[in-house]
């Protein structure tokens, strides 16, 4: 008898819980949705997010995240090499978005509006383009091309590239 006293207590007790989690409150959820603000606007020359992640980084101090994608001769060669010597017809293209606090995630953070755009093409043997473009809607504020890249695309073609499974 004082096993079924206990099995009906422990029954008892676990209903009158899972009845007191019940509400008809609804529980506020935060929808999925597109990330609409980190979308690029403007004329670039093609859209970096249509290529492959090379690698990625963030900047505390500027509370920037930027991710490296480059073209199918890119990525072939940064999982290979790194010398840096890109072949001809290499096409890398950083975007760094500023951050935002993830609201799904505490003490996420997500990218938020794009502050830069950068493309580094390999035009020919030591043969470099550089561009960069700002604004809102992106524009093209920066076009070099020498056959010794500027310091930022030397940075960029410098990345090696993040091992992914």
């Amino acid at each position: 008898m004082r096993s079924s006293a206990k099995k009906i207590f422990v029954f008892g007790a676990l209903l009158a819980l899972g009845l007191a989690g019940c509400s008809d409150k609804v529980n506020p959820r935060v929808a999925t949705k597109f990330n609409q603000d980190a979308e690029m606007p403007g004329d670039l020359p093609s859209n970096p997010l249509r290529n492959k992640v090379i690698t990625s980084w963030t900047d505390r101090q500027d509370a920037t995240m930027s991710t490296l994608f480059g073209n199918d001769a890119a990525v072939q060669y940064a999982r290979t090499s790194a010398d840096g010597k890109y072949p001809a017809g290499s096409i890398l293209s950083a975007v760094t978005w500023n951050q935002v606090e993830d609201p799904r995630w505490f003490g996420g953070k997500i990218p938020h509006t794009p502050k830069a755009v950068e493309y580094v093409t390999v035009t020919g043997p030591g043969q470099y383009t550089y561009q960069r473009y700002e604004g809102s809607p992106l524009k093209k504020v920066a076009s070099i091309e020498g056959a010794d890249p500027n310091d930022r695309a030397a940075y960029l073609l410098a990345q090696r590239a993040s091992v992914m499974p």
